[in-house]
């Protein structure tokens, strides 16, 4: 043992000293997204996950965007500018406390921020952004339809010109912050390519109602977008994208925060095991001093400990040279998975009461599903990474 290890207690939900890698400024940032989750989020979410509903959601998006945490890793017009791992880490923070806290605040900043920064006119950023960025209006993002997920391509939504103006019809299905949002996103076939509208969802003919009884994601808003002929004057289009890429570049940037947001429901799923295995007595022990379940908690580490490791490694590759597809496919895949499995690895150390909201176990694991689903599956991950590895496309 060297000098300066000794007398050092480890601390088991960091036995790899991984904070070391952090700069001073990053643990801030990780700070203070965790001191804002204990103090404002924790105490209700269960509660709101039962009941469906987040508790004056405008409140807590404006709070959020006080906080800086809305678009955060964009430049200008109110948004912080920060690198992929401060953003990394707070989405990390987020979903420790709840999947769809850091859905909230993915969806807003990764795909509606994201789209009109990365894609819109001078006009659309200035009368959008800074009001997003500030958490006083709220954003969604339109792609995904009843009978279009993984192949976006097909999609059913269209858009044609009647004059100067556009007339979008179509149905658009499971979209975070739907029924709430001041301001969607919406992407639809037109006669030469799938194009971006920004569409406020007060205009003529767009509703979006709520999407009821889940029993994943329960904590976030979902919903049906309809368009029943809605009306757009011609500067809704966004200018400068045309075709999938655009809406894909989109979900790249949300299936990267969801590489680091997954480690935080694994963390907060370990810790909770941990914490019950050396509290919980049978036989006259703590169930922490039998094998099987040191045997669960030490794989339970090291698999919280290998997906922060690989979703820090790509936020400094994000920041340094930029992602391919298939590295955000590879955090993406990995890091969802491997959370799901520690979910249920932490249910079982805890019986029964691993079933029970008292707990965040059981909450962790159900949110865990639809983020092994939502912005792209497990299997459409697993063929990307396959066409990198062979040069092969076989979804196509």
């Amino acid at each position: 043992m060297s000098a300066q290890h000794a007398g050092r207690p480890a601390d088991p939900l960091d036995l790899l000293e991984i904070d070391s890698l952090l700069t001073p400024d990053e643990r801030a940032v990780r700070d203070s997204v965790r001191t804002f989750c204990d103090r404002r989020v924790e105490p209700h979410i269960a509660e709101w996950f039962e009941q469906g509903a987040i508790e004056d959601i405008r409140g807590l998006t404006k709070e959020l965007g006080e906080l800086g945490l809305l678009g955060m890793h964009l430049e200008g017009y109110g948004c912080a500018g920060m690198s992929a791992v401060d953003y990394g880490l707070a989405c990390l923070e987020l979903e420790a406390t709840d999947s769809g806290l850091r859905s909230l605040v993915s969806v807003q900043g990764s795909l509606a921020m994201f789209a009109i920064h990365a894609f819109g006119s001078e006009e659309q950023k200035e009368e959008w952004l800074p009001r997003l960025a500030a958490g006083t209006a709220i954003g969604c993002f339109g792609l995904t339809e009843p009978d279009s997920g993984s192949d976006p391509g097909s999609m059913r939504t269209a858009a044609r010109r009647d004059g100067d103006d556009w007339i979008l019809d179509g149905r658009k299905m499971w979209i975070t912050n739907g029924s709430v949002a001041d301001v969607a996103v919406v992407w639809a076939r037109t006669d030469d390519a799938v194009r971006g509208f920004v569409v406020p969802t007060d205009t003529p003919g767009f509703s979006a109602p709520a999407i009821k009884h889940k029993m994943s994601l329960r904590a976030s808003v979902t919903s049906e977008l309809v368009l029943d002929s809605v009306r757009l004057p011609g500067s809704a289009v966004l200018p400068e994208v045309r075709g999938l890429k655009g809406p894909l570049s989109c979900l790249n940037e949300a299936r990267y925060g969801i590489a680091w947001g997954a480690m935080g429901a694994a963390r907060s799923s370990f810790r909770a095991a941990l914490a019950y295995a050396g509290d919980r007595v049978q036989f006259g022990r703590p169930i922490s001093g039998f094998q099987l379940t040191q045997a669960k908690l030490t794989d339970m580490a090291i698999e919280v400990a290998k997906g922060t490791l690989l979703a820090f490694h790509i936020g400094r590759a994000k920041d340094d040279r930029g992602l391919r597809p298939e590295q955000v496919s590879f955090g993406k895949l990995n890091n969802t998975r491997a959370a799901l499995e520690i979910c249920r690895t932490a249910r079982t150390i805890m019986g029964a009461n691993g079933i029970s909201l008292e707990y965040p176990v059981i909450r962790h694991a159900n949110n865990l599903e639809s983020i092994l689903t939502y912005e792209g599956t497990a299997e459409m991950h697993t063929l990307m990474i396959g066409q990198a590895l062979t040069g092969q496309a076989a979804f196509r």
